[in-house]
């Protein structure tokens, strides 16, 4: 038997205004233009405006960079059967009286011949085209030179081969319908591939790559004519090394070294020094300038003057923006002629775009707004680092003590905080790293994490290498400077720091 029944429940809808200014939140200012071409193209209504009145005044302190000339639209729904309704007569002598929306995004002092649109790129020769050259020069047979290029083709960025011969002899067998045996890959892989400059290229592991790199200057005339005897015996004997020795030498085990080798510390040193000398990712060389460096763009900049903060946007690559006039036109014709159905529909399809376009300019404004009010609460909260840049002085400070302050809500701060950076005499930075847990002194302060960070850093910096310390030691160190930790706690930070274990620390 079916029953009715009345419930209540209370939901939380975000508008459509509401998400676009989410998204535009989490949108970095190097990315922001790329957003605003898409709303221009996907709006007409929306156009860029080339001839901005630049006498116009700010209007306010938070917008020091930037103008808004247009007040909030009507956020009215219309159903198509209720054209004749007069709040749609209202709308349109509503925006007909209001000057056109417009916004700026561009520094005053900052005029457009000044931009520079494009960075120029160096034109250099990829990883793969330094290989094809080389290939070139060398005179093989046809299926060496199928077997060759589809080694080169597996290499990875560091140089390296990944792959074991049997899965490229099936990649030929699929690619050239040819059957290649596996003795055939290895010797093209080690006759010819291995011969490549630099040298290492094509290694299967980090041994045969500093093998190679090794005995490429063992065997190199000019090593053999300007190195001296004692040179000489160093190159060689970390040649043995790598080829006999290498797990216990990757461990640091140099105790057992010197006593395997029957060799003096010094000998050792040496040695070592010539290994330190190799590079473990020859393909790193050519990888790097292959791929199109990512610039970071500042989002805000803090400046000293004589001791006071200063904060603004930089919003110097944002486009004018205001409504179409030819939009504007079309409304003052619709007003002043007579109303049939099918115009009346026109004109709603036009009056959709101008919302959506001035919901836009106002999204932009907010955006401004809310990352203007969230970075300078930053900048008050951590005032003794903008001042010093002293890392030691930043606060512990997490989203939540940022969302109480500004009275927004914690994820709209995240938004703003990631993928964010703020420029300042020190450096640029990310905003992700001012935010940091707090940890109780033994006289019971509160300090952030970042300080202990800090601290830990220095203190290994300053250790003795030969006896690198232990967690335990490290522990002691930082309760020693009055820091309450525990040695989880160290180890913890020392991997979020990217420092191996006292073990791998050690020099000889």
């Amino acid at each position: 038997m079916l029953k009715q029944q009345q419930s209540q429940k209370m939901m939380q809808k975000l508008s459509p205004q509401q998400i676009q200014l989410m998204k535009l939140l989490q949108v970095p200012t190097d990315m922001l233009e790329q957003r605003v071409q898409q709303e221009l193209e996907g709006n007409p209504a929306l156009e860029i405006d080339e001839h901005q009145n630049d006498e116009e005044e700010k209007e306010d302190p938070l917008e020091e960079e930037y103008l808004i000339g247009s007040e909030e639209s009507e956020k009215k729904e219309e159903d198509d059967e209720e054209l004749n309704d007069p709040d749609f007569e209202d709308y349109l002598e509503e925006y007909l009286g209001n000057d056109e929306a417009s916004y700026k995004l561009e520094v005053n002092n900052y005029s457009p011949d000044q931009e520079e649109k494009t960075i120029p790129v160096a034109v250099e020769s990829s990883f793969q085209e330094q290989l094809e050259r080389q290939l070139g020069m060398r005179e093989l047979t046809e299926k060496e030179e199928l077997i060759a290029r589809q080694i080169m083709g597996s290499l990875d960025d560091d140089g390296y081969l990944r792959r074991e011969p049997i899965a490229l002899a099936d990649d030929l067998l699929f690619a050239e319908n040819i059957r290649f045996k596996e003795a055939d890959i290895v010797r093209v892989l080690e006759e010819v591939v291995h011969s490549f400059e630099p040298a290492g290229i094509g290694a299967r592991d980090l041994r045969e790559c500093l093998l190679l790199q090794l005995d490429r200057k063992l065997q190199s005339e000019d090593v053999q004519q300007y190195y001296e005897e004692k040179e000489m015996k160093s190159l060689k004997l970390a040649h043995r090394i790598i080829k006999d020795y290498f797990e216990p030498f990757s461990k640091k085990h140099y105790k057992k070294l010197i006593r395997q080798l029957n060799i003096f510390r010094e000998d050792l040193k040496e040695a070592t020094d010539e290994i330190l000398k190799l590079n473990p990712k020859p393909g790193s060389v050519y990888a790097s300038s292959s791929k199109i460096k990512k610039y970071v763009v500042p989002d805000f900049i803090i400046e000293n003057k004589n001791g006071e903060l200063e904060l603004r946007l930089n919003s110097r690559n944002a486009p004018e923006l205001r409504i179409n006039k030819e939009y504007k036109n079309m409304l003052e014709a619709y007003s002043a002629s007579k109303k049939d159905k099918k115009q009346r529909e026109a004109i709603m399809f036009v009056k959709q775009k101008i919302d959506a376009a001035r919901w836009f300019i106002d999204a932009i404004r907010q955006r401004q707004d809310t990352m203007f009010k969230t970075m300078y609460t930053i900048m008050n909260y951590q005032e003794d680092f903008f001042l010093t840049g002293d890392e030691k002085r930043l606060r512990p400070m997490i989203l939540k003590d940022i969302a109480e302050i500004t009275g927004l809500d914690i994820s709209t701060i995240s938004r703003v905080a990631n993928s964010k950076y703020v420029q300042t005499e020190f450096g640029t930075k990310r905003l992700k790293s001012f935010f940091s847990e707090s940890l109780q002194t033994q006289s019971g302060e509160e300090v952030s994490t970042l300080e202990v960070k800090k601290i830990l850093t220095e203190i290994i910096e300053a250790e003795n290498k030969r006896k690198p310390l232990s967690d335990e030691k490290l522990k002691t160190s930082l309760q020693d400077k009055g820091y309450n930790i525990a040695r989880r706690t160290v180890a913890k930070y020392r991997e979020q720091l990217n420092i191996p274990v006292a073990r791998l620390r050690k020099e000889i």
